[in-house]
């Protein structure tokens, strides 16, 4: 365990990665954290504000991504200054991708249900993160055989393959399927060989004249999203606070 914690984390080349990681998921949590006190009014923070304009985090966020992405590039890797713009990088990434739905949006939906798409960014960026410095990486030859190299065509091949796969399964309405699926091998295959979900491209371009295959995919759909919609957004709450419930329509009313 020790030799694969050195030889996979703590090297000089992946410890800029660490750092980043490490720096953007505290961002995350103690965004979050000052976030619900503001949200609950307690303790001593507040909006920012000037000019009675909100200042959402996501504008520090960027500045500190461009400051850290332009210092990762101008400084060396091995050195303090690859690590400072390491922390810089993680920290601005950390704000950002917390109102990624704010972004995609273009509204503040950070306590709408909308917003629930910036936890679920945050958990994923994270994670195939960690996979990388687990060692999982797509386009990844240092640890090639003799052989493995000689065969680079070969490799090269299966890699354009898994990425086939990985369209494929976004094409059918798996996105998470299909980003963890460009990481870790045959992961996209599950993914490419299932049924599309309803109302995917997949589904609009194949199932059109295929009654008993979308009415199977809506099935599936159904089903799968009976079992897991709860458990995911009961641990999306409690990682980003639960958002506040919708405006109640009265019949009749626009």
């Amino acid at each position: 365990m020790g030799h694969w914690w050195v030889r996979n984390i703590v090297e000089p080349g992946k410890l800029p990665l660490l750092v980043a990681l490490t720096a953007f998921v505290l961002t995350f949590v103690v965004t979050r954290v000052v976030t619900r006190l503001i949200r609950a009014g307690k303790g001593p923070f507040g909006n920012v504000k000037a000019g009675g304009l909100h200042i959402h985090h996501v504008v520090p966020g960027v500045i500190l991504t461009v400051i850290g992405g332009f210092g990762a590039v101008a400084s060396d890797r091995h050195g303090a200054g690859g690590v400072i713009a390491a922390v810089v990088f993680g920290m601005g990434a950390g704000l950002v991708l917390d109102e990624f739905a704010l972004i995609l949006h273009l509204d503040d939906v950070y306590w709408s249900e909308e917003g629930r798409k910036s936890v679920e960014v945050v958990v994923l960026t994270a994670a195939l993160v960690g996979l990388l410095l687990a060692g999982f990486s797509p386009f990844g030859v240092n640890d090639l055989t003799q052989d493995e190299l000689a065969d680079r065509g070969g490799a090269l091949g299966a890699i354009a393959a898994n990425f086939l796969f990985a369209l494929i399964a976004l094409s059918k309405g798996k996105a998470r399927v299909a980003i963890f699926g460009a990481v870790v091998p045959l992961v996209a295959l599950v993914g490419a060989l299932r049924l599309a979900r309803p109302g995917s491209l997949w589904a609009r371009r194949f199932y059109g004249r295929r009654p008993h295959a979308r009415a199977k995919a809506a099935l599936r759909a159904y089903r799968h999203d009976r079992r897991w919609v709860r458990p995911r957004r009961a641990v999306q709450d409690w990682i980003g606070g639960r958002p506040d419930p919708r405006p109640v329509r009265l019949p009749g009313r626009d």
